[in-house]
C-alpha cells in the first residue's frame, strides 16, 4: 500500500476521488477509503518501520483490504454464493469452531506436520550422505529432481491407493514435497563453509564428523532453513490436496470439497482463513527457531 503513487500528490488524489464519484458513488467511498489507509500508512512508513510502525504498517495493509472487501460485498450487493464478506465468514468460523478443529487437527497436525518432520530429517540425512558420497552426488540429485517435477495431482491418488484415506497418505505426498527443497539447500549449505576454514579443521586433525558439527553444518544452517521456510509452506497445501483424492469425513480438502457441491462459500472461506493462518504461524515458527539458531548471521542483524 506504501508503494501506490498518486500523480501530482494533493491535486491528483482530489481529481482521483472526484472521478470516482462521478463515475459511481460507491467507486468513490472505496477510492477514498482505500488512499485513507494509503495516507496512514505513508506516514508510518516513513519513520523507518522502526518500534511499533513496524507492525502497524502490514497490520493496517491487510484491514484495508479486509474492509475493502467488506464495503464491496455490502455497496454492489455482492451474492454471499459469489463473495461472502469478510464478516460472514468470521461468524461462519465462530459458528464452526468445533468442526474447524477437528479439520485443523485432522490435516495440519496429522498429514502436514508429520510429513514435514519425517521429510525435512529425511532430506538432511540424505543430504549428509550425498556430501560424503560423489556417487550420490551425481546419481541421487538427478532423481531428486525427477521427483520434485512431478505433478502432485498424479502424485496424490497413488499415496491415497497405497497408504489409505486416512492421514498417512497425506503425510506421504508432503513428505515428497518437501524432502528436494531441504535436500537442495542442504547441500548447497554444506559446501558453503570457506575452504581455508575446512583446511584449518583438517591441520587440527579434526575427522569427517568433527569437522561437519562443529563446522559445516552450523555455516549451512541459513540454507537448511530456508529449505524449511520453503517447505513449511509446501506441507499444508499438499495435505489439502491429497485430501481432495480420498479423505475420511473429516480435513481441510474434504471440507472444501463438500462445502463445493453445497455452494457453502462461507465454510469454504472459513477453511481458507484458518488454513491461512495456520500457515503464517508455521513459517513464523520457523523464522523465529531461524532467528535463534543463526543469530551471527549477517541476515538477521537487523
Amino acid at each position: 500500500m506504501s508503494g501506490l503513487r498518486v500523480p501530482g500528490g494533493l491535486a491528483g488524489t482530489a481529481a482521483l476521488l472526484l472521478a470516482g464519484f462521478v463515475l459511481d458513488w460507491r467507486l468513490g467511498l472505496l477510492l477514498a477509503f482505500w488512499l485513507g489507509a494509503w495516507l496512514l500508512n505513508s506516514g508510518l512508513a516513513a519513520t523507518g518501520g522502526k518500534g511499533a510502525a513496524r507492525y502497524l504498517v502490514p497490520a493496517i495493509f491487510g484491514l484495508a483490504v479486509l474492509g475493502l472487501w467488506e464495503m464491496a460485498v455490502r455497496l454492489y450487493g455482492i451474492s454471499g454464493v459469489i463473495l461472502p464478506a469478510p464478516s460472514a465468514i468470521g461468524a461462519r468460523i465462530a459458528a464452526s469452531v468445533p468442526i474447524l478443529w477437528v479439520d485443523f487437527v485432522q490435516t495440519f497436525l496429522k498429514g502436514a506436520l508429520s510429513g514435514y518432520a519425517i521429510g525435512c530429517g529425511a532430506a538432511v540425512l540424505v543430504a549428509i550422505a550425498i556430501d560424503r558420497s560423489p556417487f550420490l552426488q551425481r546419481g541421487l540429485l538427478p532423481v531428486g529432481n525427477f521427483v520434485a517435477a512431478l505433478p502432485i495431482v498424479g502424485i496424490a491418488p497413488i499415496m491415497v491407493m497405497w497408504f489409505g484415506f486416512d492421514w498417512h497418505s497425506k503425510a506421504a505426498v508432503v513428505v515428497i514435497m518437501v524432502f528436494f527443497p531441504v535436500l537442495v539447500n542442504t547441500v548447497a549449505g554444506l559446501a558453503a563453509s570457506e575452504r581455508m576454514q575446512r583446511d584449518l579443521m583438517a591441520t587440527w586433525g579434526a575427522s569427517y564428523w568433527q569437522a561437519l558439527f562443529k563446522l559445516r553444518l552450523p555455516a549451512a544452517m541459513p540454507f537448511i532453513f530456508n529449505g524449511l521456510k520453503i517447505a513449511s509452506t509446501l506441507a499444508l497445501i499438499g495435505a489439502i490436496v491429497a485430501e481432495f483424492f480420498g479423505s475420511p469425513i473429516k480435513g481441510m480438502g474434504f471440507r472444501i470439497t463438500a462445502e463445493i457441491g453445497r455452494l457453502g462459500l462461507d465454510m469454504i472461506w472459513a477453511e481458507i482463513a484458518v488454513a491461512a493462518l495456520a500457515g503464517s504461524a508455521f513459517y513464523g515458527a520457523v523464522a523465529l527457531i531461524e532467528r535463534a539458531v543463526t543469530f551471527w548471521h549477517p541476515s538477521q542483524r537487523h
